[in-house]
Parts: structure tokens; sequence; C-alpha cells
């Protein structure tokens, strides 16, 4: 299948291409950038010279938001480093190509038109994707399918991680999320936090990829800070790769429960970011609901299915 990557890389991101460069269903014909883990000029530079160190430098790269349709971009320093990559972005083989002049909304919009049956990933803040409908409504209609990695719904427990009831993707851009999600996509699915964080590769398990090939060898070492981050912050001496979990969801979406229902994202106040489903029907009747499109959101996910698909794929590399 033909996919399109909108990506703000990021080492989930640099696994979660990993995993889409390593199996044979997937045709990569493009990635995009975003603010998020780190500034759109340091993500861009990071989506390059990933591509560098899979040998992959044929596949353009679009670079696109610097920042959030309302508000300051955030970055997340704390969890990627200020690289983006775990300080080791200058470890990684030399760009051999420049991105791309035409804007990330306006490649993603072409590659639309051209492709057809094409399969949208959006694992950063939803920027891009919302500036390209801002501009052409059609695309939710035109592309076979959206996977999105971000929101919280609270299973498990799950609400937010980087406010109490808020996921960062959406947290950093809740506009664009909100439009995002009120639009009438062919098929949306959202993978969240409460099917990303049931799937934690321990970090024993990823000790292959250290004799794997040299880009498997940094992949593992970018995982070790990572790693390090949520077993301070959570107790977790484990991997959670959020963003290569969203895209197993398109090889495998019966290692999934999914809630189907309306969504919508709170912005401003206490709760800025929130994603809330209405997969009940408890809120029909009210205009506000009844005009927005049911969407799939993943609240469970097969941890065994899950790891195995990811570090056979890693190990690949």
């Amino acid at each position: 299948m033909k996919v399109w990557l909108d990506t703000d890389p990021g080492v989930d991101d640099a696994l979660a291409l990993g995993l889409i460069l390593a199996r044979p269903e997937f045709e990569l014909v493009g990635l995009s950038t975003v603010f998020g883990n780190a500034s759109v000029q340091q993500t861009t530079r990071n989506a390059l010279r990933l591509l560098s160190l899979f040998a992959r430098h044929d596949i353009p790269v679009h670079a696109g938001a610097a920042q959030p349709l309302q508000g300051q971009a955030r970055y997340a320093a704390a969890v990627h480093g200020d690289d983006g990559m775990s300080g080791l972005a200058e470890r990684l083989p030399p760009a051999r190509a420049l991105a791309q002049a035409q804007h990330a909304a306006e490649a993603l919009l072409a590659a639309s038109r051209a492709h057809a049956d094409l399969h949208l990933l959006a694992v950063g803040p939803l920027s891009n994707v919302a500036l390209a409908l801002r501009q052409d409504p059609a695309l939710a209609g035109r592309v076979a399918s959206l996977t999105v990695m971000g929101a919280a719904f609270g299973c498990h427990g799950y609400t937010g991680n980087v406010t109490p009831c808020a996921e960062a993707n959406i947290h950093n851009d809740a506009r664009a999320a909100a439009e995002v999600l009120a639009a009438p996509w062919r098929a949306l699915r959202v993978i969240g936090l409460d099917a990303t964080q049931r799937v934690r590769i321990a970090l024993p398990e990823l000790e292959p990829l250290r004799q794997a090939g040299a880009a498997a060898e940094l992949l593992w070492q970018a995982a070790q800070p990572y790693a390090g981050y949520y077993q301070t912050r959570d107790g977790l001496a484990a991997l959670v790769a959020h963003d290569a979990i969203a895209v197993a969801a398109l090889l495998i979406p019966e290692a999934f429960s999914w809630r189907h229902g309306p969504m919508r994202v709170v912005e401003g106040g206490l709760a800025h970011g929130q994603t809330v489903q209405d997969w009940q029907g408890l809120a029909r009747g009210q205009a506000e609901w009844d005009a927005l499109p049911a969407h799939a959101a993943a609240v469970d996910a097969d941890a065994q299915a899950l790891t195995e698909l990811c570090l056979q794929a890693w190990a690949r590399h």
C-alpha cells in the first residue's frame, strides 16, 4: 500500500520510519515534517538524515508547520533530547538530499491526487493535515485512510502525558486536531495512549538490534535514553514506541480493540487538548455532536503481537 508519513522525528518517529521501510507491504511515497518533538528545522534535518541511515534518500521530504494554528510551539526536549534524537542526531549519516521547496500541506495534497488509495500516517501534531484540509476539504474523501497517533480517552487510566488530561500531539495543536477529527474521512483511526501504552517492549528484548545492521544499532542507541525518561517518570524499564504502534495499526488492525463514535477536542482552559469520544451515543441529539462523523479509536492492543512485529522489522536494518 502507498503511504505518506507526516512526522516530527523524534525517537519513536525514527522507530516508526524503520517499521515502514522494513515492511514490503508499504511503499513510502513521501514524508512531511512538522514541529513537535523539536523545531521543524530540526525535525526536517532528522528526517533527511534518518533516510540516509536507511539508505532511502530517494524519498522526498517536505518541511511543514513551524507552529500550531493557534498558540505557540512547544517541544519535547525532556523526552527526545534537544535534537529530537536522544542527543544522537549528529551521529546519523549526513543528509544526501535536500528538503523539497514545496510546503508539506501542498505536497500532501499533490500526493493524494497522484496516488489512488493513498494512506496517510500522521504521528505528530496535526498542523500539516489541517492546513491541507483548509486548502482542499476534498482530501478527506480522496485518501484511503488517515491513521493518527494521538489522544488519550482514559482507558486503563491513560488520560494524558503532557497534562493530566491531554496527549502531546493533540495538545500541541488542539485547533488542528479539532478540524481534522471533524472531517469526513473515508476511514480514520486514532491510536492513542490507551493502546500505545499497553505495548511495553522490555529493554532486553531490544538487545538483538545491537548485532543487526548499523541502522538497527543506532535505533537501539536512541531508544536507551528515551526509555530512560519513562523509567524515571513512570518506573517503566521498557520502550513505549507510540508512533511505531500507530503504524502497525495499518498492518494488523486486528491486534487492536476499537470503539467508534464522533470525537471532539477541548480548546483552551484547564482541559486544553483533551480528546473526547461519544462512543455510547450519550450526546445524540446535540447539534454540535450530531454534525460530526464517527471515527475509530483504539482502546487496547495485543502487546505480544505488536512487539514481535516491531522487533522483527527493526532487526532487518
